[in-house]
C-alpha cells in the first residue's frame, strides 16, 4: 500500500468507497484465507486491523519492495506462505484466492500479477532478484513471478482501480 497514486491523484489506499478505506476492502478480502494481515510500504492506519512494515529493501521498489518485506516477514515469524494483492483491488473473488492458495508453489494471477500466492522462502531469491534489478534489470511483479517459477493461472482479474473513475465501474461514483 506505498504507491505513489499518481494517476490516482490522491491516496488510493485511503480513499473512501463504500464507507471505508480501499485499503481495508482489499485486506477484508485476504483475511478469511490467511492468519494475520501485514500492510508493507506505509505508517500505520488508524483504524485498520494488521501489522505494518516498510518496503524492503527500502521505498522506491514498487509491488516488489512490499513483497519482500511481507516475505521476510513471513519467514521471522514462521508462516510459510504471503497472499498479496494491492490496495486498489477491493473486490477480489474468494475463488480466485482459494485457486492461488491450492497450488504448491509460487503462483500469480496473469492479468494481475500483484495477487499471488507466494512462498516465504522466496525472500533470499527476492532480494537477490532486486539486487540486480537495481542495476538496470526490471522490476516488475510479473519479471520476478517468471523469474521464481511462479504458475500464472489465466482467472479473470478483478477490478483494478488506477484512477477515481474507475470506480464507476463498481457501481460507485467518484
Amino acid at each position: 500500500a506505498g504507491g505513489a497514486s499518481s494517476r490516482f491523484g490522491t491516496d488510493k489506499a485511503l480513499y473512501i468507497w463504500q464507507g471505508q478505506p480501499l485499503l481495508a476492502h482489499a485486506l477484508a478480502a485476504l483475511q478469511p484465507h490467511a492468519d494475520a494481515l501485514l500492510v508493507a510500504g506505509r505508517a500505520a492506519v488508524p483504524g485498520i486491523d494488521a501489522q505494518f512494515v516498510p518496503d524492503r529493501p527500502s521505498p522506491g521498489f514498487g509491488p516488489l519492495g512490499g513483497l519482500a518485506a511481507a516475505l521476510h516477514f513471513a519467514g521471522a515469524h514462521g508462516f510459510d506462505r504471503v497472499l498479496t494483492a494491492g490496495c486498489d483491488t477491493p473486490l477480489i473473488p474468494p475463488e480466485t484466492l482459494h485457486a492461488l492458495l491450492e497450488r504448491p508453489g509460487a503462483a500469480v494471477l496473469a492479468g494481475l500479477p500483484v495477487i499471488g500466492a507466494w512462498p516465504a522462502m522466496l525472500a533470499a531469491p527476492l532480494d537477490a532478484f532486486l539486487a540486480t534489478a537495481a542495476a538496470g534489470r526490471a522490476r516488475s511483479i510479473r519479471a520476478f513471478a517468471q523469474a521464481a517459477g511462479a504458475e500464472m493461472p489465466d482467472l479473470p482479474p478483478p477490478p483494478n482501480l488506477n484512477r477515481p473513475q474507475d470506480l464507476s465501474a463498481l457501481g460507485a461514483p467518484p
